[in-house]
């Protein structure tokens, strides 16, 4: 996705301050701010933010079970359910 047409300076994020937080939420597209023609921030609904954490987290989880996948970290299911039901019959 090219955010080009999505490229604002910070005096117009200043003068229409409200128009570009309703069209973030409207069209979830971030906007990518500049200053002094660098750009210096990219801007977007908390929809989207959310959304974005959310799958950094899942893809974070991931990596850590390949990390243990690959370390060895890992028991065969058959025996965790065995050790499962054991500790239940226990209770």
């Amino acid at each position: 996705m090219r955010y080009s047409s999505q490229v604002k300076p910070t005096s117009y994020l200043k003068a229409n301050a409200a128009k570009v937080l309703t069209h973030l939420a409207e069209q979830r597209e971030p906007l990518v701010i500049t200053q002094k023609g660098e750009v210096k921030a990219v801007l977007q609904d908390i929809a989207s933010y959310e959304e974005t954490r959310e799958t950094l987290a899942l893809l974070k989880i991931l990596a850590l079970g390949n990390q243990d996948v690959a370390a060895g970290k890992v028991k065969p299911v058959a025996n965790v359910i065995a050790h499962l039901r054991a500790k239940r019959a226990k209770v």
